[in-house]
């Protein structure tokens, strides 16, 4: 059963914590190269694909005794949100440009991308870590690749003008403070 509020958390977390992230900033080169609807296909495949294992290694973690869990959250959210307060931007990552337009060579591009640069990255830690906490693998999935994809669409389609107006640290930030109360409320829940 979805439940709303699971889904709608995780979708902001999820959200806020991509913002800023380099792959964002890569489907805001790719997007800027080549057809914006074959870059977005490949890049939701690839994200489609980053949920799907993180759910399921979020589901294999409430086999485990639930403070356990709620610990292992919380921690793992802390150090989130320190990886995010912490993280010195590198600048943009080099985008090689394929030979012709196709909506293949495109879309592969995007998905070879994506899938490189985002396997064991934040979010994928993070949306493992919302699977198992709320034990609700549907909403979390769906909350999860729902921000991703609206990341990929943002930074493919408008991120020029967004980052022009939202300073990155600021998303930055706000999105460290959100795993940071997450991260406090889990380890608070396995202590009481």
């Amino acid at each position: 059963m979805i439940s709303l509020s699971v889904l709608a958390l995780t979708f902001g977390v999820v959200f806020l914590a991509e913002l800023p992230d380099k792959t964002a900033l890569a489907g805001l080169v790719l997007g800027t190269r080549y057809r914006a609807s074959y870059v977005f296909a490949g890049v939701a495949a690839a994200f489609l694909l980053h949920v799907t294992l993180a759910v399921a290694a979020g589901s294999v973690l409430t086999l485990l005794p639930q403070r356990i869990v709620q610990a292992l959250t919380g921690v793992l959210f802390l150090g989130g949100a320190a990886v995010l307060l912490l993280k010195k931007d590198d600048g943009e990552e080099e985008i090689r440009r394929p030979e012709d337009q196709s909506f293949w060579k495109v879309a592969g591009t995007g998905f070879m991308l994506i899938l490189v640069a985002e396997f064991g990255d934040l979010t994928q830690i993070m949306t493992a870590n919302l699977a198992a906490h709320y034990d609700n693998p549907l909403s979390v999935g769906l909350g999860a690749v729902l921000a991703l994809w609206s990341v990929a669409g943002l930074g493919i389609v408008g991120g020029k003008a967004l980052m022009r107006r939202v300073p990155l640290g600021l998303i930055t930030k706000i999105a460290a403070l959100l795993m940071l109360g997450l991260g406090v409320w889990s380890l608070w829940e396995a202590v009481a």
